[in-house]
């Protein structure tokens, strides 16, 4: 079984409708000498509770086993307020909660506001540039890390400050659309303590609402526990399914 029905670009909060929302599910599975269990589910939505406010949730869940052995099991939920998000610069604030199982986060939360900055805003194209500062709490299932200074507790805090970058492109008269988003965030107390993501789509349009997409994501982390590598990556193809 294979549905490979993927989350569309991340939803423009500047857009004038009251309402936007994606879902996605995706599986696989595979029986016989070598089992594999791959499920995700992945929603995106915005909508305006007040005339001047934006609010925006984005939310995952990952499983994945392999030989009858969990391999993975992720949630992520990334929330924003926007005020004024039609205008050139507009304030934020944000909340994300996540865990992850292969990295042994048993959970982790950030609190924080920031200021966007609209580069280009148009109807198929816009790029921004928001920067943030942020409150982070990680609790790991285990206290010893590749960075030995940071062994002995299993619960690690800071404050960071992030620079956001994401965009969406209408190319070759909208048959094919480029979307990106990347993140740098720093620790302000720790200089060897950050983390990075970029995430990069490719989407050809089928029809109105349906478009076949290819989607590479590669992140980075830069305190991890012992043995674990810092880097992931993953290239993904199939289909893009959304209401607008």
């Amino acid at each position: 079984m294979f549905l490979p029905i993927f989350l569309s670009a991340q939803i423009n909060e500047s857009d004038t409708l009251n309402l936007k929302a994606n879902l996605s599910l995706t599986g696989f599975y595979q029986g016989g000498n070598v089992e594999t269990l791959i499920f995700r589910a992945k929603s995106d939505l915005s909508f305006k509770p007040l005339k001047k406010w934006v609010f925006k949730t984005k939310n995952s869940y990952v499983y994945q086993e392999f030989g009858k052995k969990k391999a993975d099991e992720d949630i992520l939920s990334l929330n924003f307020l926007y005020f004024n998000p039609e205008r050139k610069i507009y304030p934020l604030l944000l909340g994300f909660v996540s865990t992850n199982f292969r990295r042994e986060i048993n959970l982790r939360y950030l609190l924080g506001a920031g200021v966007t900055y609209q580069i280009l805003n148009k109807k198929n194209n816009w790029l921004k540039l928001a920067i943030s500062s942020e409150y982070e709490q990680t609790d790991f299932g285990k206290g010893n890390f590749n960075l030995s200074e940071y062994n002995g507790n299993k619960s690690l805090n800071t404050f960071r400050g992030t620079i956001w970058v994401n965009g969406k492109y209408h190319l070759f008269k909208k048959k094919v659309i480029v979307n990106h988003e990347f993140y740098f965030q720093p620790s302000l107390e720790q200089s060897n303590n950050f983390r990075w993501q970029a995430d990069a789509g490719l989407e050809l349009p089928i029809w109105e609402f349906l478009n076949f997409k290819i989607n590479y994501l590669h992140t980075f982390e830069s305190v991890v526990i012992e043995n674990q590598k810092r880097e992931d990556n993953i290239l993904t193809f199939g289909f893009t399914l959304k209401s607008y």
